[in-house]
């Protein structure tokens, strides 16, 4: 049975839904819990307009609608942000829920809650209550239980604040990209590594400290924490038999997203594969005269989706915007005053501590010349179809103990800036939904603990400007890339103060753009607490092509650039082809791309032969650069093989000339030889944006483990798509689009009634409601509809009213 927490007791004989038949397909539900009535209308794309008479009603009634849109995705979050997934999917998941608690916030909530907004406590708590009465609801009717729960034959659990605040999901930092640096410089030495990928700015120390024993780095250290950031995989035997697909777990299981996560890896170095885009320009730049801000973050495309849209109103409060279901306010959006948006700014805020172990007693670690004892915390895990798991969790003074080496005595910790008060991924949003201005915008940005961004604003004052936020340590002595002992030599010297990181403000060209990639003016001061990974900066050049040109824009043009597929990397690449000589089909294929514009468009042949190419000279450069030993650890970004191509010198052999054309030839006919193979010898059938090339198909978690009949109920797509990883409209580099922006806003300061969004599959994440993938063809064709603010355009638009009455 469920247990009801003890703050809903009391109320519970109140938690009746009636529902009562209105005009307008409205309907009326009365629970206890609000204060005042609170109207929900929602348009037609499926967006909730909340209108409260006071604070704890809105964020009430915002709990209580995303929880009724998303049930399935909260239930999903709250059992790994509490670590109870083994609950449902058994002993596979033990390691899961013993990482999450090992990485639980374990300070003062009050404090914590607090720190997000002013009323963090009374908001947190109220949204809280609006999501328990959602779920008291739907579990009186389990017969209305979306899909996903009678598959599965579960039901959801409730939730507390300390759901809300959990950092499971957040983009979080670095620590498993240092470990394979530091695994691949104990293989191949710190300066191959260096020349291998693109550390700036400052040339990083990544030697590993020879108190350190390398080898033992190969061990799995970081299971745990790899294991709970990883998304949950679906097998058959999961849900019950008359659904099932077959009785083995399929090897195609999709992950359920619960959160931020990058495309293939939570490490916030790969970020010109999964990254952001924002843009603020003045009122001059625009046909219109206002300022806009552009944002499209990009994460994995996934049912349901990762993004919500939702618009908040209530004295103090007029907000409208994208933001994870599962979080109270809006982190990307506008109020009446002013418009932000967000990409990731690279920042490390975690580390990898090797302790020695005392050979005595091995809860003791060597720190200063001293023993220390570890603390303890004994947890005890449920877990289906098998016996209760008690989990003894360890912690150094640095954090939580990932591994422990019995056999050399040694222990590894992982040191956290986001377990600190504040470390919520964008609950401090909160703070910015209220802001009147950039100074309010920027003082409300020092809140903002994680994950590291680009924060950009706008407001209708005429005013742009950016703030990089992130809690940042600061280190003296090392540069956070690599392992180093936990013996007191390696600490950190505080944390940056948040105003002290890179702004902006009235740039002089009139607009300011960030892409993932290095944008800190070079008269920067604080450099100790700036990381050395960015993207590939071609996302961040096209779009200050773009915004630099000279023209005055149109909203078409923010619209075309969000969804721009041009190739700053093709054009680098295919004068090269010129000093090949190629024969028969290689020679054909590279005649057609004479004369190309370099567009990766979703009916193109050239972009079909130059993403070929491109992926081509991606893996060769894995195999003739990177020494076997580091294959796997690390890969080149695609900025140092476009420098080598372009400069060849002695890794091309003792004819860098000759060595580099024969590596392009080589490149360039196995990537003919592959199309012809997979498209046939007809080159006018190698077209970008067909199904078996460049697409979408958006799979729900569990579509790979039920029967054909549910799989079409769950799935979205396929569709055709141009673009990858490298160009502004971001689609990654498979041949199914599996990261990029789901969500897109663009937000009109003049206007805030033209300011226009997309999402994707729908608002909701129930295979059974209308809005479950509505926005999905919509997205795919790259087009936007209106974002509406005002009452009159809302109800102009509307599609369904409810009343919630206390």
């Amino acid at each position: 049975m469920l247990k009801i927490p003890a703050r809903l007791k009391s109320i519970l004989p109140a938690l009746l839904i009636f529902l009562l038949s209105c005009s307008h397909g409205s309907e009326i539900l009365i629970t206890e819990g609000l204060r005042a009535e609170v109207e929900v209308k929602r348009d037609q794309w499926g967006i909730n307009h909340i209108y409260a008479r006071n604070q704890h009603d809105l964020f009430f009634a915002q709990g209580y609608c995303a929880a009724r849109d998303r049930l399935f995705q909260f239930e999903i979050w709250r059992r790994q942000a509490a670590g109870n997934v083994a609950e449902i999917l058994g002993p596979r998941e033990i390691k899961r829920d013993i990482g999450a608690r090992l990485f639980r916030f374990r300070g003062d909530m009050t404090a914590e809650m607090n720190h997000y907004h002013p009323d963090g406590e009374e908001i947190i708590r109220a949204f809280v209550d609006g999501i328990n009465a959602c779920i008291l609801e739907a579990n009186k009717n389990p017969d209305k239980l979306p899909l996903e729960f009678k598959l599965l034959d579960i039901q959801p659990g409730f939730w507390t604040p300390e759901t809300v605040i959990s950092r499971h999901q957040g983009l979080l930092g670095n620590i498993t990209q240092e470990l394979s640096i530091g695994r691949a410089v104990s293989r191949i030495g710190a300066e191959k590594v260096k020349e291998i990928l693109w550390f700036h700015p400052g040339d990083p120390i990544i030697e590993i400290d020879p108190a350190i024993n390398s080898q033992l780095l190969f061990d799995d250290v970081l299971q745990l924490y790899n294991t709970y950031r990883s998304d949950i995989q679906f097998h058959p035997v999961d849900i019950i038999d008359s659904y099932r697909a077959g009785n083995e777990p399929s090897s195609h299981s999709n992950a359920f997203l619960v959160g931020d996560s990058f495309d293939d890896s939570h490490n916030i170095s790969d970020l010109s594969q999964a990254g952001s885009n924002n843009w603020v320009i003045q009122g001059r730049l625009m046909e219109s005269g206002s300022a806009i801000m552009a944002n499209d973050p990009h994460r994995k495309i996934a049912v349901p989706s990762l993004r919500y849209i939702v618009h908040l109103s209530a004295p103090g409060w007029n907000v409208i915007g994208g933001g994870e279901p599962e979080i109270p306010g809006v982190s990307i959006g506008h109020n009446e005053n002013g418009a932000w948006g967000l990409t990731v700014f690279s920042t490390d805020g975690e580390d990898l501590y090797v302790y020695d172990l005392n050979p005595d007693n091995l809860n003791q670690y060597r720190y200063m010349d001293q023993w220390e004892e570890m603390t303890a915390q004994i947890e005890t895990i449920h877990v289906k179809n098998g016996m209760d798991v008690i989990a003894n969790l360890r912690f150094t003074r640095h954090g939580p103990v990932t591994y422990i080496d019995s056999v050399h005595n040694k222990a590894y910790a992982v040191r956290c800036a986001w377990l600190e008060p504040g470390g919520a991924p964008y609950l401090a949003s909160l703070r910015i939904d209220q802001a009147r201005n950039w100074e309010e915008f920027r003082e409300a940005c020092k809140y903002n603990h994680i994950p590291g961004e680009n924060m950009i604003w706008t407001g209708i004052d005429g005013d742009i400007g950016w703030q990089a936020v992130g809690i940042a340590p600061v280190r003296r002595n090392f540069s956070g890339l690599v392992p180093v002992p936990g013996s007191g030599k390696y600490e950190w010297d505080g944390y940056l103060p948040m105003l002290d990181k890179p702004h902006i403000n009235n740039p002089e060209p009139g607009f300011f753009a960030t892409a993932n990639q290095l944008v800190i003016p070079d008269d920067y001061q604080h450099w100790e607490a700036i990381g050395f990974t960015w993207a590939d900066p071609f996302r961040g050049e096209r779009i200050n092509e773009v915004l630099g040109s000279g023209k005055k824009f149109s909203m078409d043009d923010m619209k075309a650039l969000q969804t721009d597929y041009y190739s700053i990397p093709a054009r680098l690449l295919i004068p090269l082809l010129d000093q090949l000589l190629l024969e028969s089909q290689n020679l054909a294929a590279k005649e057609l791309l004479s004369g190309w514009n370099f567009t990766l468009a979703a009916n193109s042949v050239e972009a079909g032969i130059y993403s070929a190419w491109e992926n081509k000279i991606m893996e060769n450069a894995v195999e003739q650069f990177v020494p076997e030993d580091a294959r796997g650890l690390i890969v080149p970004p695609l900025t140092k093989i476009i420098q080598w191509l372009q400069n060849p010198d002695e890794k091309f052999g003792p004819d860098p000339i000759k060595g580099r054309n024969d590596f392009l030839r080589k490149t360039f006919e196995s990537a003919v030889k592959q199309l012809a193979g997979d498209l046939g010898d007809n080159s006018m059938d190698w077209v970008y944006g067909q199904e078996r090339y460049k697409h979408v198909y958006i799979k729900h978690p569990l579509s790979d483990v039920v029967n054909k009949e549910l799989k079409d109920k769950l799935n979205a797509g396929p569709a055709p798509r141009g673009g990858n990883g490298y160009t502004p409209g971001a689609t990654g580099a498979g041949k199914n689009q599996t990261s990029g922006a789901s969500f897109r806003i663009i937000a009109d300061t003049g206007d805030w009634d033209r300011t226009f969004a997309t999402n994707t599959p729908g608002q909701s994440g129930d295979p059974g409601s209308k809005y479950y993938r509505n926005l999905f063809d919509m997205w795919a064709n790259d087009k936007y509809f209106p974002l509406y603010y005002s009452r009159s355009k809302v109800e102009a638009n509307l599609a369904e009213r409810i009343i919630l009455k206390p």
